[in-house]
Formats: C-alpha cells, sequence, structure tokens
C-alpha cells in the first residue's frame, strides 16, 4: 500500500484573498484527515503573493485542533532564519498539544527574494553558511546529546514531556540528502522542485545511512499532482499550471492563475520553451493515468512515502484532486 501525504504551501488564487487561502489551508486538512492521508505540511514562505504562509508553526497549532489523527509538520520551516533551540521548544510545544502527531521538516532555502530573507533575518541572514550546524544542533537538542562547550548543553527544554517531533530534512540536492545521511533523520526530496536526479539522491542517502536520531534511513518524494475527473478538466487545470511556470521563470510576483487566466493566456516562443521545460516537474492528468505515474516514481526514487503537492486553478479543484487521489490509491483511516 502506497502512503499518501499532502504538501500545502496555502496558495492565493487570482480573485481570492490571502484569508481565503489559509482558510483553504483549513479545509484541506480536514478533508486530508478524513481520507487517510498519512501527514498534512505547511511550507514557509515570504514576501510572495501567490503564498500566504510565513509561520508554519502557527498554522500548525490552528490544525491540529480541527483534526484528529492526521500528522502534521513544516514542509518546511526555513531553519536558517531561527534559533535552533528557540524551534525546537515550538515543536515541543506542539507535540504537547498533539502527541505523537508532530514533524519538524527544515530547509536551509530562504522562501523568497533576498531582500525579503534579510528583512526576515534582520539584516544577518547568512545563505545557509551554517545550516549544517544548526541542524546537528536539532539532533542534539532533541537527544539530549550536544557537545559539553555549546551554548545550550544542560538547558531545559520545554514542554517536559515523554515524545519528540520527528525530525526530517527537506532537499532538492545532494546536499540535503549526505547530511540527512550523516546525522541519521529522515530525507523528503522536493521532486516538485528538482526532476532531473532525485533517485540519485535518494538512493544516496539510503546507502550512506548512518543511524543516530533514527534507526534506518526513511526516504519520501515529493510531487506535484493534479488529478481532475475527466481529460478536458486536466488540460484546463494544467494551463493554469503553465501560466504560473512562466510567471515564476520571469520573475513575476503575481497570485497563482486561476483556470480562466490559463485558459486565455497566449505565449511566445520563449514561454511555450519554459513550458516544455518544466513539464516534468508536474503529473496531471486522470486518475488512473496519474496513479500509473505516481506508482512508477515511487517505484524509481524507492520512496517509503510520497508527499503530495496540488496547486491548481480554483480551491474546488485542489480539494477534488485530493479526493480522487485518495480513491485511485485506496486510502483508509486507521484508528
Amino acid at each position: 500500500m502506497v502512503k499518501l501525504s499532502v504538501l500545502d504551501q496555502t496558495p492565493v488564487i487570482h480573485g481570492h484573498s490571502a484569508a481565503d487561502a489559509v482558510a483553504a489551508t483549513v479545509e484541506l486538512a480536514q478533508l486530508a484527515d478524513d481520507l487517510g492521508y498519512t501527514r498534512y505540511w505547511c511550507a514557509e514562505h515570504h514576501g510572495l503573493r501567490g503564498v500566504a504562509n510565513p509561520a508554519p508553526e502557527v498554522m500548525l497549532a490552528r490544525l491540529g485542533s480541527v483534526t484528529r489523527r492526521i500528522r502534521l509538520g513544516s514542509g518546511g520551516v526555513m531553519l536558517p532564519y531561527y534559533a535552533p533551540f528557540k524551534l525546537a521548544e515550538q515543536f515541543q510545544m506542539l507535540e504537547a498539544l498533539f502527541p505523537n502527531r508532530i514533524d519538524l521538516g527544515v530547509g536551509r532555502a530562504p522562501g523568497g527574494d533576498m531582500k525579503t530573507a534579510q528583512a526576515v533575518a534582520n539584516g544577518h541572514y547568512d545563505f545557509g553558511e551554517d545550516f549544517p550546524q544548526q541542524v546537528a544542533d536539532l539532533v542534539g537538542i532533541f537527544n539530549g546529546t550536544l557537545p559539553s562547550e555549546h551554548v545550550a548543553r544542560g538547558v531545559l527544554l520545554q514542554p517536559q514531556i515523554d515524545t519528540r517531533p520527528q525530525l526530517w530534512m527537506l532537499g532538492s540536492s545532494e546536499f540535503g540528502g549526505l547530511l540527512a545521511a550523516k546525522l541519521g533523520i529522515r530525507f523528503a526530496f522536493a521532486h516538485f522542485i528538482n526532476a532531473q536526479y532525485g533517485e540519485q539522491v535518494a538512493q544516496a542517502y539510503r546507502e550512506r545511512f548512518q543511524p543516530d536520531h533514527e534507526d534506518a534511513p526513511y526516504a519520501a518524494a515529493a510531487v506535484f499532482v493534479i488529478c481532475a475527473d475527466t481529460d478536458a478538466e486536466a488540460a484546463a487545470l494544467e494551463k493554469a499550471v503553465d501560466l504560473r511556470r512562466v510567471q515564476m521563470a520571469l520573475g513575476l510576483n503575481a497570485p497563482i492563475p486561476s483556470i480562466e487566466q490559463g485558459g486565455t493566456q497566449e505565449y511566445g516562443a520563449r514561454e511555450l520553451a519554459i513550458i516544455e521545460h518544466e513539464k516534468a516537474r508536474s503529473i496531471i492528468g486522470t486518475p488512473d493515468r496519474v496513479a500509473d505515474r505516481v506508482r512508477a516514481l515511487q517505484s524509481r526514487f524507492n520512496a517509503d512515502e510520497l508527499i503530495v503537492l496540488t496547486v491548481a486553478g480554483s480551491y474546488a479543484a485542489r480539494l477534488r484532486s485530493y479526493e480522487l487521489l485518495a480513491d485511485a490509491f485506496e486510502l483508509q483511516v486507521q484508528a
């Protein structure tokens, strides 16, 4: 049985507000909980008109209060902005609120442009130079194995509870996979960002894994998927995705295109080349076709789990996509 999870960027679709996007995240989390998805991750972004969640840790508290059993986590928190000990406290508190349901996924990307990154970091953004040490510090904080000279050695991690969040490394290159292997933590490769060589990264992670925080490797692939009832609906949704890819490639800071915008947009040769180049990062179609491609991707990655990102031109289409995918894979809610 394939384990499926959800990655949500809280997209702001053209014609809707950020408040609409936040409400749609709450609705989707409840649906994913009902449908049998394994976990629900929220991504951190800053200064982007197309996404509306700069604070996953706040959103997760809300989602935990309206769901029953699905795991909740960050996919991910952008660790270079934060002190590892403070981040550990935040997610330890979430774990206290929702025992055995919290994931702490970390990444090193800025989640926005460099000017915004410096604003978020109060002028001290270091481009992720200290990221490997920050992740090692998180492992040491949760394991109680910080070196004697570390500033947080012996400091009480609050709240004091018997469980810990699951710790995950997120990445789209060999760097993240090898660091996760070295530190002995779970790893999720962002196929929706880099569709070129993720299988090799996942294989290297498994081969070089050193038991520490986890006893054995656990690898997931995060993939962009849209399921639709008909080929015509899938094609319409794909046109909106194409427009979004073009906007991103050209550096346009805009809301997510609606289905109507995607259907009326015309392109020149440069834009068509961008669309063609980006096709490999998406799986879009009717449930049977999507399921076949998703299973093939899982096999290539030897993935323990697939984490599905769906950014569609309407919130209703996004909900429907996750319903169709759950049905195609016969997901069931486990007690």
